[in-house]
């Protein structure tokens, strides 16, 4: 699984792996991917120089990378009080009112929600930036469209190269005039925000768009052989997210929700702007349903969204109430049927992708290594 990109980044496999878990992506990287942080949970600078420390110390002196979520337009003098503010009173009823429904309890007192969205403001983005440029980071990749010039530009003085992700070709080709150096093409497939175009057909697009920019595959993407696709379209390596989240050094501190990403098929996600304001792929639940329920206000835009219901998500994640318990995930939690470490994941998206090669080698008349 060598492609240019991979041997550029000095990974042995070209296997990009996004996490919110500092143990799952340093676990990735040792297993000959690059594993990537997502910092958006990370509101305090010390917390994420801490996990970074923590990456610095379990990753062999191998390469691994930071997500972060930042816009491109940046709007100056707004705090997280400003839009707060912005939240209309009829949705914090419409929240309360739909956990009293299924009696969830309040947190205890003095306790704070754990689940904050600030990360998507890009002031917190700007401050994660500064402590991550600390630290030898290899690739630095942006969520949320083109990261603003500047910020690309201070990537590249410290010689980290920029991925953003895209959901179409005209979201590539902004991507590639802004001088990204890696598009992630991320299909209807995947789990959290994610476009309308699926990734067989997104992928190819990306490519033709962008040459000869490196494109990574995303969405839908948990097997050897689906790999092996994304690179047989143009792809110069894959990106994979939901699928770390059954390992078992992933974080969730919630059997109730593994249990349910292991029940899951792959038609229990659905595109919802429940939880951030934005359609972001996630497991169908009580909770989305209520939102997406025509009856109900619907969702406020991000970060309104965001913000508003960050209180009730920490509340249903801390006492696991199972029927408005979800989380991100994409359609390939089909295949997540099991608890294995990272290191078993890799191991079989390897040797099924040596499996898909064998079998195209002999459709094409080549004997099979």
């Amino acid at each position: 699984m060598q492609t240019e990109l991979s041997r550029t980044l000095g990974i042995e496999h070209a296997l990009f792996g996004f996490t919110p878990f500092p143990a799952v992506a340093a676990a990735i990287t040792r297993a000959g991917g690059l594993g990537v942080l997502g910092a958006v949970r990370y509101t305090a600078p010390d917390d994420l120089a801490r996990d970074l420390d923590w990456m610095q110390a379990h990753t062999d002196g191998l390469p691994y990378g930071l997500d972060v979520v930042m816009p491109a337009k940046k709007v100056d003098g707004v705090t997280e009080a400003d839009v707060e503010a912005m939240i209309p009173e009829g949705h914090r009823a419409f929240v309360r009112d739909t956990l009293a429904k299924h009696d969830v309890p309040d947190l205890p007192e003095g306790e704070a929600s754990g689940w904050r969205i600030t990360g998507w403001m890009e002031q917190v983005a700007r401050g994660q930036l500064d402590v991550a440029f600390h630290y030898p980071i290899k690739l630095l990749a942006n969520a949320l469209g083109s990261p603003p010039p500047d910020v690309v530009a201070r990537a590249h003085e410290h010689g980290v190269l920029v991925a953003a992700l895209a959901g179409s070709a005209r979201h590539a080709r902004h991507h590639a005039a802004a001088g990204i150096d890696i598009v992630v093409a991320q299909g209807y497939e995947a789990g959290g925000h994610t476009g309308e175009i699926a990734t067989m057909v997104l992928t190819p697009e990306v490519v033709d768009a962008v040459a000869p920019l490196p494109v990574l595959a995303a969405g839908g993407i948990g097997s050897g052989a689906q790999i092996a696709a994304g690179l047989a379209l143009g792809a110069q390596g894959v990106w994979l997210g939901s699928l770390w989240l059954t390992t078992t050094e992933a974080e969730l501190h919630s059997r109730a929700l593994t249990a349910k990403l292991l029940a899951a098929g792959s038609g229990d996600t659905v595109r919802s702007r429940a939880l951030t304001g934005k359609p972001a792929r996630q497991l169908r639940t009580a909770w989305t349903d209520a939102w997406d329920d025509p009856a109900g206000p619907g969702p406020l835009p991000m970060p309104l969204q965001g913000l508003l219901v960050a209180e009730a998500v920490s509340r249903i994640q801390k006492y696991e109430v199972a029927p408005l318990l979800g989380t991100p995930v994409g359609q390939i939690v089909g295949r997540m049927t099991s608890e294995r470490s990272v290191q078993q994941v890799v191991d079989d998206l390897t040797r099924g992708f040596e499996q898909a090669v064998d079998r195209i080698d002999r459709i094409a008349g080549r004997s099979a290594r």
